[in-house]
């Protein structure tokens, strides 16, 4: 009885080894003539839209950087895509084409470049941009020798952008020469700065109100102080001849508070400076202002006349300090 399980078993092992080997060989060659018909490859996929096949996506992905990088000369920082593309790996036709130049022409649209560049200042005014941070170093350097002054501030400052438009730098030898006719510039007006701040200490001074501009140039015909016929009282004032017509310029900037015909002044302007300061500008033949003007050292605010009490054409300057008139040549005429 076992001798006859031992045949049976035997004989259904045998028949079902054959009908595994034969299921394998059909299995395989099935599989070849799959093979012989299709390969793998992966399905493209931006926002669920299908762009196209391609066999290796990681190949894609470093042709998509490179082709954007080689589009331009600016300094690319970062590719970086908006949409990740979905990848599925497909059976397709062995007459299926790759798409790779199509897929990167589609994903370059969902492609934002991160570009960098260095601004050099000069005076925090930016003046040149440069590729590399070397450069702009070596430039920065190169000018501070040449120029050496604590005065002149050259900053470097790292930019990134996304506009290429931005990127819009120079070579050195360019950026070179624009900033050290940009310094030579600033040197210059650091020096007339100087000169114009050492005039304007060495103005004279009243109440903390510069003196800036003398109203006319002429002859003094009548100093503060003096006694004369013509007058009830000693003189408040200084006079200076000059032709009809001449202009009177302002003193110092202030406010027009009066502009208007005044007894023995004739057409008199009354300019206020602030801190008490008062100038007053006499006997005039034409007024440029009116009151409530607000006007500057050295403007035009009237002309030489001989209007009120007058011998002849003159201005009347006085200077008075919180309401009291003081010798205008403590101040101006002094010579």
């Amino acid at each position: 009885m076992n001798f006859i399980l031992r045949r049976k078993l035997k004989f259904y092992t045998k028949e079902f080894l054959k009908f595994f080997n034969i299921t394998i060989i059909a299995f395989g060659f099935i599989i070849a003539i799959i093979l012989l018909k299709y390969k793998p490859m992966y399905k493209v996929s931006i926002s669920g839209k299908e762009v196209g096949y391609v066999e290796d996506k990681q190949a894609l992905e470093e042709t998509l950087k490179e082709t954007i990088t080689e589009s331009t000369d600016k300094n690319i920082d970062d590719v970086s895509l908006n949409e990740e593309p979905e990848y599925e790996l497909k059976l397709v036709s062995r007459e299926e084409e790759t798409q790779d130049e199509d897929i990167v022409q589609e994903l370059k649209e969902e492609v934002t470049v991160t570009y960098k560049y260095y601004e050099i200042a000069v005076q925090e005014t930016v003046v040149e941009k440069v590729n590399t941070n070397e450069e702009a170093e070596e430039l920065v350097n190169e000018i501070k020798e040449e120029n050496n002054s604590d005065e002149i501030q050259l900053n470097i400052v790292e930019k990134y952008t996304q506009n290429e438009e931005e990127v819009d730098t120079s070579d050195v030898e360019t950026a070179k020469v624009n900033l050290k006719e940009t310094v030579q510039t600033a040197i210059a007006e650091i020096e007339q700065q100087k000169e114009e701040e050492e005039r304007i200490n060495a103005l004279p001074s009243i109440n903390g109100i510069k003196l800036a501009v003398t109203p006319i140039e002429g002859r003094i015909t009548s100093r503060y102080g003096v006694s004369s016929s013509i007058r009830k009282s000693t003189h408040t004032g200084l006079d200076i001849s000059a032709v009809q017509g001449t202009d009177i310029k302002v003193v110092a900037d202030g406010t027009v508070t009066f502009a208007s015909y005044n007894g023995s002044y004739g057409k008199l302007v009354k300019i206020d400076h602030g801190n008490g300061v008062e100038t007053w500008y006499a006997h005039t033949s034409k007024m440029y202002v009116n009151v409530g003007d607000t006007v500057k050292a050295g403007d035009v605010i009237a002309a030489v006349g001989s209007t009120g009490n007058s011998t002849g054409p003159h201005l009347h300057l006085e200077i008075r300090v919180n309401g009291e008139h003081v010798d205008p040549q403590d101040y101006l005429y002094k010579d």
